[in-house]
């Protein structure tokens, strides 16, 4: 979230979504109040070091580490906020003076601090003590948000076991110190409030966002049937398409492929971000394929679409509304779909802010695609149209943007025949996908690591290091971080004979043979 929305929520008035406190060296005593009513309604925005008055008194600068440090772990304290929903302090400088900004989205879960319950309304917090206003609560949110749907008989044995790990080396690369990282796999679970318990009719087990984030692919398909993302590209064929990837399959790895999808099929430009290098073509469709997959009504039949067309993409996603028509950049108040999905998502990098994603898309597509704007419309199918760079047929033909013709299997790894683009497209789209947290600068290193790997499998570090221009521990440093991600792998019977070759999985997506139609 933007400074600027921290400066313009300071000129309003507090209301039932937005709050000013005063911290000048401590969390306030009903800070957690505060955070529960908003958990347990609409969510909001609480801003330290602010006055009731709009005064930017500031949090004092020796404190600030001290309190953002606190709120993360008491947020992820069941003794003081229970169940846990972790949360991720922003601090600014507005007017020479530090604030501290919590965005507290609503929560699918009824929340408690200190044994209370605690509701939101214009007049700020108050305790909920009577059993059919706390009944009143959780219907609501029951109701509404679907993700929450308790199924008794999913089991741990029902997980991909191999999510674990990937989902700790992703919440690592962005926080060392992540506190869910001690945790064995049921705790996490919980922490992340997959598990849930229904306290009218006493029904407790994992939930459908459980399921959909780390269900066999097996299990997902006999929850939901009818879930699938279907992702196509309409260039020279509009009325059928050149090239498609039907998405079925665990959220995480839902997100990675949906982004190698783009990597493959669509151009990017890199950008000076100040002094550092970036790819356009990331910061805005990680935010469109987090969109479709954090935001949607997953109990709704309606398929998910994601369409290339020559200067645009378009997207339809099954919904559940909190509001109609389309969305203003400049004046919207963002509000989750699927909170504890979001909250994880959140947790590996993939996710900002709530209502990231609308003001990212905003503030790079016109570097991007030149003077056009992206629309996004509310409503019981939600719709986004993202203009992007004229793509001719010829474009099409050579590789940049379909990879049915040119992806060239050959005998030794990928053929010299194979398309330059469709090559650099699906390694970025893979790096992308399976190594978050590192600089662009890295992530463009072991791009051209997998690349050099891709052209010449079986070789080993001295003959990479000609292709790169690495050191040798560089090299091994990165080996080993493209093996832990599924990317390559050794094969030998010794490091003296042995050498590194593409996964199974990766040799497939650059051949073009998963999931096509």
């Amino acid at each position: 979230m933007s400074i600027e929305r921290a400066k313009q929520l300071i000129k309003k008035q507090e209301n039932i979504r937005l709050e000013f406190k005063e911290a000048a060296n401590a969390l306030p005593a009903n800070l957690f109040e505060t955070i529960c009513a908003m958990l347990n309604r609409d969510g909001g925005d609480i801003l330290l070091g602010v006055s009731d008055r709009h005064e930017v008194k500031g949090v004092e600068e020796g404190a600030v580490r001290t309190l953002v440090a606190n709120i993360v772990n008491l947020s992820n304290n069941p003794q003081k906020l229970d169940p846990p929903f972790i949360l991720h302090p922003l601090v600014y400088m507005i007017e020479k003076k530090t604030i501290i900004h919590l965005q507290v989205p609503a929560s699918s879960q009824l929340h408690k601090t200190a044994g209370v319950v605690y509701d939101r309304s214009n007049d700020g917090d108050f305790k909920v003590a009577a059993p059919h206003l706390i009944a009143a609560i959780y219907n609501r949110k029951r109701l509404f948000y679907t993700e929450g749907i308790i199924y008794p008989k999913l089991s741990i044995k029902d997980f991909n076991p191999a999510l674990f790990p990937k989902v700790r080396n992703l919440m690592s690369s962005q926080n060392p110190d992540h506190p869910w990282l001690a945790l064995n796999d049921v705790d996490m679970l919980r922490m992340a409030g997959l598990w849930r318990k229904d306290f009218q009719t006493g029904e407790e087990g994992y939930t459908l966002a459980a399921a959909l984030l780390f269900g066999k692919d097996e299990v997902i398909q006999q929850i939901l049937p009818h879930y699938k993302i279907d992702a196509l590209v309409r260039i020279q064929h509009t009325a059928r398409y050149d090239d498609r990837e039907i998405i079925q399959t665990n959220l995480i790895d839902a997100y990675e492929l949906l982004m190698s999808f783009v990597a493959k099929h669509l151009p990017d430009h890199f950008f000076m971000e100040g002094d550092q290098r970036v790819s356009l073509r990331t910061k805005i469709f990680r935010e469109v394929a987090a969109n479709l997959i954090v935001h949607r009504e997953y109990t709704n039949a309606q398929p998910c679409t994601f369409i290339v067309y020559g200067n645009r993409v378009e997207t339809a996603n099954a919904n559940n509304p909190h509001g109609q028509g389309p969305i203003d950049p400049g004046n919207f108040t963002p509000f989750p779909k699927n909170p504890a999905i979001a909250k994880f998502f959140l947790q590996l990098g993939r996710v900002e802010e709530l209502g990231s994603g609308v003001l990212n898309v905003n503030k790079f597509i016109k570097a991007y695609a030149g003077k056009s704007v992206p629309v996004f419309e509310e409503g019981v199918v939600f719709k986004m149209a993202i203009p992007v760079p004229a793509m001719e047929d010829d474009a099409v033909n050579a590789g940049a943007t379909n990879g049915n013709d040119a992806v060239i299997e050959g005998a030794g790894g990928v053929n010299d025949a194979v398309g330059e683009g469709a090559i650099e497209g699906a390694i970025e789209g893979a790096i992308e996908g399976a190594i978050e947290g590192a600089t662009n600068a890295v992530k463009g290193k072991l791009a051209n690591l997998l690349k050099a790997i891709a052209m010449q499998e079986g070789n080993r570090v001295p003959e990479y290091k000609k292709a790169t221009g690495l050191p040798d521990s560089t090299i091994e440093r990165y080996l080993k971080q493209l093996r832990e991600a599924n990317l390559i792998e050794f094969r030998g019977d010794a490091p003296q004979t042995g050498g590194y070759y593409l996964t199974k999985k990766l040799h497939d997506k650059l051949h073009g043979k998963k999931n096509r139609i």
